[in-house]
């Protein structure tokens, strides 16, 4: 059985409509969920970007970020933004020991840095220069002018600002679709895929950093959801604060994500009728999944601020089809979670998993099982974990203080906090999931 893997970044599940959403255009990620099994409650075990991908090639969690040993240029991002670590094992080394040709094609330029090895065990990797703030041209290639035309402001505008002149430079000369980001990885993933099947069994890994930010999709995707809008393009979240924005931009800052979104489902659906025509479906296990969210205006700011950990940031897509269409438009509320894939993988091509993985099988689903139980899941992000069961959801620094607690079978919007009303079960969630997860030991601290 070959192997698909897509990961996209920055894709809040209640933006798609297999999700409930009613208003973002998603029939690709639609119809596949009508021939996938479908989690309801995915979380990542921790973020941002590189967190996820760790537990995802390694299945192993990353959470609670002990050993976190940053170089210089890394102290700026979250804890636990590492290479993977060298006494970890990838599922790619695993899948090429086993016989299986190996492909990565991704633009999520966090993993180029030479000292980054999320390249490991792939025979073959294309990396997709030029997103976000990827040094890839002279940043001074874009003039005042031109960024005008984008609108920043808040605490962070100058970081804002300096983002946009290295993306602009960056993204020169575009001409038609297929010259943004998100093209350039399914049809580089379409071409491998024709490759690959020359050489099967096969694992390929398609890694968009869309829906990420800068939210720039041509503009014809934008105007599907606010087509009047006529001022400054905020094609970045404030990262704070969203009181500089008027109402109408505010609504086309949320276009834009929107009109990304649109845009990944559009070339990810080539991507599928590409499996589709070299006939690959049929004997292909897929699994589509995201690694975060995004806050759009909720709380009135933007962007994944640390302290806001949430449903916004932590509700991902998470989707497996297996090729004999088993538990196809099928559901589960498993917490499912980014070190499942990689057991979930080995396992369902009958190989061994190492001690290492963490995470559990999820293709015992598919012969009428069940994995064990989780009654809970607990998601690091910096100094924050967010922890859920059944019944609560709480936000709490890692020490356990400053909580915040919702009860999600009267309030399941999550509006009303009771910390102070029932500080017992927020010391409980903290006490019995949190720092069992964490090994029992008190969460580090940088």
């Amino acid at each position: 059985m070959n192997i698909v893997l897509v990961i996209i970044d920055t894709l809040r599940h209640d933006h798609v409509g297999a999700y409930g959403n009613r208003w973002i255009k998603t029939p690709n990620l639609d119809a596949l969920a009508k021939e996938s099994l479908r989690f309801t409650r995915p979380h990542p075990e921790s973020m941002p970007t590189i967190c996820v991908r760790r537990a995802i090639h390694t299945g192993t969690r990353t959470f609670p970020f002990r050993h976190w040993n940053p170089t210089s240029e890394d102290r700026d991002f979250s804890w636990g933004w590492q290479p993977v670590p060298e006494d970890q094992i990838t599922l790619a080394d695993i899948l090429k020991k086993q016989g299986y040709r190996t492909l990565f094609v991704t633009d999520t330029y966090h993993q180029f840095k030479p000292s980054y090895n999320f390249h490991q065990g792939f025979d073959i990797f294309q990396f997709i220069r030029g997103q976000e703030s990827d040094r890839f041209r002279p940043n001074w290639l874009t003039s005042r002018k031109r960024l005008h035309g984008y609108l920043t402001g808040g605490l962070e505008m100058e970081k804002q600002r300096t983002l946009l002149k290295q993306y602009l430079s960056n993204t020169m000369g575009r001409r038609n679709e297929e010259d943004w980001f998100s093209p350039q990885v399914f049809a580089g993933a379409a071409g491998l895929l024709e490759a690959a099947k020359e050489t099967q069994p096969f694992f390929l890994v398609a890694d968009s950093f869309d829906v990420h930010e800068p939210w720039d999709p041509p503009r014809y995707y934008a105007d599907i959801y606010a087509g009047d809008y006529r001022g400054r393009e905020p094609i970045t979240p404030t990262y704070g604060s969203v009181e500089y924005l008027s109402e109408d931009q505010l609504k086309r800052m949320r276009a834009l994500y929107a009109g990304e979104i649109t845009m990944v489902d559009r070339w990810l659906g080539h991507f599928l009728n590409k499996m589709d025509d070299l006939k690959l479906s049929e004997n292909t296990m897929l699994i589509v999944i995201s690694d975060h969210g995004m806050i759009l205006g909720e709380y009135g700011v933007s962007g994944k601020p640390t302290s806001l950990i949430g449903p916004e940031l932590t509700d991902i897509l998470f989707m497996i089809r297996h090729p004999d269409g088993k538990l196809a438009g099928k559901t589960s509320d498993f917490f499912a979670s980014t070190h499942d894939v990689a057991p979930t993988v080995l396992k369902a091509a009958g190989i061994e998993v190492p001690d290492q993985m963490e995470g559990e099988d999820l293709s015992v689903l598919f012969d009428g099982k069940e994995p064990p139980a989780r009654d809970h899941f607990t998601v690091g992000y910096s100094n924050y974990v967010w922890v859920l069961d059944d019944n609560y959801a709480m936000r709490s620094k890692n020490d356990g203080s400053s909580p915040v607690l919702y009860d999600l079978r009267k309030d399941p919007e999550m509006k009303n906090d009771i910390s102070s009303q029932k500080p017992e079960v927020a010391k409980h969630m903290f006490k019995d999931y949190v720092i069992p997860d964490a090994g029992g030991k008190p969460l580090p601290n940088y």
